[in-house]
């Protein structure tokens, strides 16, 4: 019988005073700005993203774009593994997983990741009993409806009070089950409109002191940059201002991490900032 994991903290972040800096790396083949790179392959890649400034690297081996496809628990597993396992014999830098299926996620903190970072909040099944039987810090974000269909017509009574409730209300659930560390993630461009994803990078400080946990951003070459400028039309070429200027305005608001795609860029820009205060 396996011994059971140990609790797992995250060591302290590389720029004094934070925020985190999470890389992202997809190994799918249709992520709306950087996907395609597969296997193995893609690890020098994650390791070029810590050598650049970023604390953890999240792997994620299915594509939660806006009218996205699911992809089969085994694929993903297939998709993710080898390139945790690559990062994990060149570094023992923090890894993280990105996906909702907890299958996925027992495979791959088995192959050397660090976190798990969940778009649906542990609510697939058995999601919550592996989070607390894993011992790692688990991100649970805030999504209405799924990738597919997140995008028709979100509406909200009150999008910074209504997220907040809904992260309330899986953090007790996830700690009623016993998992530890948990962070939250109040989900930028999952079913949010412009106005939305606005109000909630304003709220960034509010949605930390409401649910007591530490705030993770994804802002990064998201569609609300090409709404509020039209030139931004494609995201891995177009939107690394907008990015960064999200990254700044969720740092000052005292986000723990931002999830960012261009890492030296973000990382030099906090730089500047955190020298300024």
């Amino acid at each position: 019988m396996r011994a059971p994991m140990k609790q797992i903290a995250l060591p302290p972040p590389k720029l004094v005073g934070g925020p985190y800096v999470m890389g992202v790396l997809n190994v799918t083949p249709d992520s709306f700005s950087d996907g395609g790179i597969n296997g193995v392959a893609a690890a020098p890649r994650g390791l070029a993203m810590l050598e650049a400034g970023a604390d953890i690297i999240d792997v994620g081996g299915e594509s939660t774009r806006p009218g996205a496809d699911p992809v089969e628990e085994r694929e993903e597993i297939m998709r993710v593994v080898p390139v945790i396992a690559a990062l994990r014999a060149a570094t023992k830098a923090p890894i993280s997983i990105d996906t909702m299926k907890p299958g996925v996620a027992l495979e791959a903190i088995n192959a050397g990741a660090t976190m798990w970072n969940d778009v649906n909040a542990l609510r697939s099944p058995g999601a919550l009993e592996t989070a607390a039987s894993l011992h790692r810090p688990v991100v649970i974000m805030h999504m209405q409806g799924e990738p597919r269909t997140m995008q028709n017509e979100p509406r909200y009574d009150d999008v910074v009070a209504d997220v907040i409730a809904f992260l309330r209300t899986r953090i007790r659930e996830a700690e009623a089950r016993g998992v530890e560390d948990i962070w939250v993630d109040p989900g930028i461009g999952f079913g949010k409109t412009l106005e939305h994803n606005i109000d909630l990078l304003r709220n960034v400080a509010r949605i930390g002191e409401e649910t007591r946990k530490p705030v993770l951003i994804g802002a990064s070459r998201k569609r609300f940059i090409h709404a509020i400028d039209e030139r931004a039309k494609d995201a891995g070429r177009d939107r690394l201002g907008g990015s960064i200027a999200a990254a700044l305005i969720a740092a000052q608001n005292n986000a723990a991490m931002v999830r960012v795609h261009d890492v030296a860029e973000t990382v030099q820009a906090l730089k500047v900032w955190r020298a300024t205060l």
